[in-house]
């Protein structure tokens, strides 16, 4: 049963992206912009915030900001670059 749910996932490396396809958004990027980058930025700033000064109130904030941070960077830029791709090859 599990095994009929299973599909199969294929990853390219960045050198087997071909030009139709484009390059990844994530391989332009300096390291300080990368998913993890962004994901350790955001838990290190909320937790050492609560760490540090045991505050809901300022850190309740501060969570709320780095969310929508997170959905921006990790969400919408990637859909727009997306889009902006299929849109190029449908020129």
């Amino acid at each position: 049963m599990a095994a009929a749910m299973a599909t199969a996932i294929v990853i390219k490396p960045a050198t087997e992206v071909t030009m139709a396809e484009g390059p990844d958004l994530w391989s332009q990027k300096p390291w300080w912009c990368q998913p993890w980058s962004i994901v350790a930025t955001g838990v290190t700033l909320v937790g050492g915030s609560w760490w540090w000064l045991r505050l809901w109130w300022i850190s309740l904030p501060l969570g709320l900001g780095v969310l929508v941070w997170w959905w921006l960077f990790l969400v919408l830029v990637p859909a727009a670059y997306a889009a902006e791709g299929d849109q190029n090859r449908n020129l």
